[in-house]
């Protein structure tokens, strides 16, 4: 089933709008000031938030909206001195991506076709190599893909090392053995910002809480890719971190960790978009006659199956005329497949499937309101899970249940906050010691539900893809990372904090003015 109804309302919309900046005391070149700070030789650590990433990828275009190479730009106003950023110049058409020795291990960027209703790497193939070794230190030193810990680590840039080590740090790295912050460090930096941490969280929550929470565990060398830090392995190294920052007096501000709950990626496809119209593929009479037929050969027996085990508020009955939930696995249920089996044994129709039926349904349920669908898991609903799975159960989201890597629970959503909440908490207490301005960017995104009112008037919403709101959102196609507007807001929101914290006087930028989503007519041509 092609998965349009997220998208549908954006097809109308093309382009974008920007206001004219209306700013209350405004500065002039006559009274920008460096205040307390010294901007002579500013550096970024983080991840993909530094980098640049948008639309799924680091592009040659993409990267020069980058929140530190935009904050770079005002500072130079106020004795800033050069900032570089890692070359992307051979990514000759802005595609984005990687390419491993002519093999691609990322996709390109994210683009809206016209044609297809939503989003899809761009047409063509990258030309970024990861094995063109740079062997530099930059002043930029966003790494995307990097966890706190990650920015210690020696080899994190060895490409022998892969897959443990990051391509990203390893087109990079002044050598096999260089860690990010020895290469950041090399730089000298009189200022810097930290925005480092969202993917000891984060991970586990985009891969639908496919990891594991390491609470307890002190050796970061053992966790998965998808796992949750220690809070004292995360406190640890990021006080190593700010020490090591810090250690020549260098000035700089910190960014808290956002909270999932605020990003399109997780508020974007409803937990209840099956329609006659959608289980229809747009003719809501077929649909309603596949309603009727689903209710009569799976959701009305299985229900009734699960009323006799007593657990039938699992499942409920289709209606042709509202809004369905999607059908899911949810692994904290105990698991009543045997019994499921044993009851379908004795129903002649089923019989010959007990079997399956007690394996795909034992852990199913219904979606609610508490759970929150991955925009990844668009591409699923309605497809087929794999081989082997015989109609009409062969339906993700529909007939069989959508998996742990498709949506995040209740429980794994309380793990989420929990663990960025422990982050936040060190990040600010570790500030205060040092003395360091806090960009609390997880205050920040969660504005973004109810409305950010910035200083055009301009007010942006996490409203993803609404027709008369695409021109005012601040995320890019990917519904993680912010696009080029949203990192002019980003870099707004440190200029407000170090103009108080370090009583400098720079101006702010004209974020409307930045461009939002890429739009083609047909995605064939870049």
């Amino acid at each position: 089933m092609k998965n349009r109804y997220i998208y549908i309302a954006l097809l109308a919309a093309v382009g974008f709008t920007a206001c004219e900046p209306e700013f209350e005391n405004e500065l002039s070149n006559s009274n920008y000031s460096a205040g307390d700070a010294d901007f002579s030789s500013y550096v970024a650590i983080g991840n993909s938030l530094t980098a640049g990433y948008m639309d799924g990828t680091v592009s040659r275009v993409g990267q020069g909206y980058s929140y530190p190479n935009l904050l770079s730009q005002q500072f130079a106003l106020v004795g800033g001195g050069a900032f570089t950023q890692p070359s992307y110049a051979d990514d000759v058409n802005n595609l984005g991506g990687l390419l491993l020795n002519g093999t691609q291990i990322a996709n390109t960027r994210l683009v809206i076709d016209m044609s297809a209703g939503g989003p899809e790497p761009i047409a063509g193939t990258s030309t970024i190599n990861v094995a063109q070794l740079q062997a530099t230190a930059y002043n930029n030193m966003g790494i995307p893909g990097a966890k706190s810990f990650h920015l210690l680590a020696a080899g994190y840039g060895n490409i022998a090392a892969l897959p443990l080590a990051n391509p990203y740090f390893i087109r990079q790295a002044t050598s096999p053995n260089a860690t990010v912050l020895g290469d950041a460090m090399s730089k000298n930096p009189t200022f810097f910002t930290n925005w480092i941490g969202s993917n000891d969280v984060l991970a586990f929550a985009t891969s639908g809480g496919a990891g594991i929470s390491q609470e307890g565990n002190l050796n970061p060398a053992t966790y998965g890719g998808n796992d949750i830090t220690d809070s004292n392995v995360f406190a640890s190294v990021y006080s190593q971190i700010t020490n090591t920052l810090t250690a020549s007096g260098a000035k700089g501000v910190v960014a808290t960790i956002p909270d999932v709950t605020s990003i399109p990626f997780f508020t974007t496809v409803p937990f209840n978009p099956l329609t006659a119209t959608v289980i229809g593929s747009g003719n809501a009479a077929n649909g309603a006659a596949a309603i009727q037929a689903l209710n009569t050969q799976l959701y009305g027996p299985l229900k009734q199956i699960l009323t006799a085990l007593g657990q039938g508020n699992r499942i409920n009955l289709l209606s042709a005329t509202g809004s369905n939930p999607l059908l899911i696995k949810d692994e904290t249920l105990a698991d009543v497949g045997p019994q499921i089996t044993a009851v379908a044994s004795t129903i002649p129709q089923f019989a010959p499937l007990a079997t399956f039926l007690g394996q795909t349904y034992g852990q199913a349920r219904q979606a609610t309101s508490a759970d929150l669908i991955l925009l990844s898991t668009r591409a699923a609903i309605g497809k087929s899970p794999g081989a082997g799975i015989p109609a009409p159960f062969d339906k993700f989201g529909i007939t069989y249940p959508l998996q742990d890597q498709h949506i995040l629970i209740p429980s794994e959503a309380e793990l989420v906050s929990d663990a960025t909440a422990n982050f936040n908490a060190t990040i600010k207490g570790i500030a205060a010691s040092k003395g360091l301005a806090v960009a609390d960017m997880n205050a920040i995104m969660r504005q973004l539900v109810s409305g950010l009112k910035v200083e055009d008037g301009q007010i942006y919403t996490a409203d993803y893809f609404s027709a008369d709101r695409i021109n005012t959102v601040l995320f890019s196609l990917d519904g993680i990372h912010p696009n080029a507007r949203g990192y002019a807001v980003v870099a707004n929101e440190i200029i407000k904090v170090i103009n108080e914290h370090y009583h400098s006087k720079l101006p702010l930028i004209d974020a409307g003015s930045y461009p939002g989503a890429t739009v083609l007519s047909s995605n064939g041509t870049n």
